[in-house]
């Protein structure tokens, strides 16, 4: 395999490693909110902010840690037939099914993209009592996609060098 094909792989996977390890801290933050808004309700002074922002908070967890769990390995994978297969063969679908997963998330870029633009243009917020502004998620969740899309293709780099019998 070419050096820059190599290089790019590792730095995808540095790159993914570390965001998905800062996003893991998330969950202690998301874990604070919701005990600072069940502490409030029991205090009698409910907070409107706490259960939009735990959402928030939630969805910035699972967006910016989802290619580190691929690149885990902690992605659901149907294996009836798969773990009985020869790294070669296991490299070979996963090298075709890869482009299945690399379509869905650009269509999932391009209307990510679209929303977020208008949620700049146009100041999108929620609706509700609070009424956060939708861009700041909007935007974690167009740069979570694309660590995904990154992390895809790096994978689809090593399953073709595994294809050529030489592993990255």
């Amino acid at each position: 395999m070419p050096q820059f094909l190599i290089t790019y792989v590792r730095w995808v996977e540095k790159l993914n490693y570390g965001v998905g390890r800062v996003a893991m801290f998330g969950l202690f933050a998301l874990m604070g909110v919701l005990l600072w808004g069940t502490i409030a309700r029991f205090g009698f002074h409910p907070q409107i902010w706490t259960d939009e922002l735990a959402q928030f908070l939630l969805m910035g967890y699972f967006m910016l840690g989802g290619a580190y769990a691929l690149q885990m390995g902690s992605a659901v994978r149907m294996d009836l037939l798969y773990s009985r297969w020869s790294d070669r063969t296991q490299a070979a679908v996963d090298a075709v099914t890869i482009f299945v997963l690399i379509f869905y998330l650009g269509v999932l870029l391009w209307g990510g993209i679209e929303s977020t633009q208008y949620a700049l243009e146009y100041g999108e917020r929620r609706r509700g009592l609070w009424r956060p502004y939708m861009a700041p998620i909007k935007i974690v969740m167009v740069v979570g996609i694309v660590l995904m899309i990154l992390q895809c293709t790096a994978f689809l780099i090593r399953d073709i060098a595994k294809l050529r019998g030489k592993d990255i």
